[in-house]
């Protein structure tokens, strides 16, 4: 767990989870480089390098592995959250809900890696990217988050707009105080 030395304000940390590769990877980077302009302590975990087995199969019978080990060491750490993901068949891809599912059974207090952690949504799609946003939201909401309302909506004809990553992790920070 991160130790909070700095006597003077609370010490921002920002976690980002990049769900796929490609754009959604590269959208990640772009947080986390503005986390870092903005005095955030910065991390980045790429969902799949996680190598998390399916939950519930027999190759999870094994357990999950220390992907999950590092996830939950984060969110832990982090008080912050972005999570940018791509819109697959109109709703969360399945690595995503996997990985919440093992956190769910794996960690002792699951829901402490969720209450009262502000997230931000952000997704490059194939379509518009709202199914998965309004999906993530829901999702979200319901294990405590508190999601914030502005989220970043970007596919091959609408670029991620530089601004709204500005502003997005600018409300994250807001809510550091």
């Amino acid at each position: 767990m991160l130790v909070i030395e700095d006597r003077c304000a609370p010490l921002k940390t920002l976690l980002i989870l990049s769900v796929s590769s490609g754009k959604n990877l590269e959208l990640a980077r772009t947080f986390a480089e503005e986390g870092d302009r903005q005095g955030f302590v910065t991390d980045h975990i790429h969902l799949p390098d996680l190598d998390l087995p399916l939950y519930g199969s027999r190759y999870g019978a094994q357990g999950p592995g220390p992907g999950l080990d590092r996830l939950g060491q984060s969110l832990q750490g982090h008080r912050s959250l972005v999570i940018c993901s791509p819109e697959y068949n109109g709703s969360i891809p399945p690595i995503l809900t996997n990985a919440i599912a093992w956190l769910s059974v794996s960690s002792p207090d699951f829901r402490s890696l969720f209450n009262q952690r502000p997230v931000a949504l952000a997704t490059h799609s194939g379509g518009t990217g709202q199914k998965v946003v309004l999906a993530m939201r829901q999702q979200l909401a319901h294990l405590g988050c508190l999601v914030l309302g502005r989220e970043l909506l970007s596919n091959a004809e609408k670029p991620a707009n530089p601004e709204t990553i500005t502003l997005l992790v600018k409300q994250l920070g807001d809510l550091h105080s």
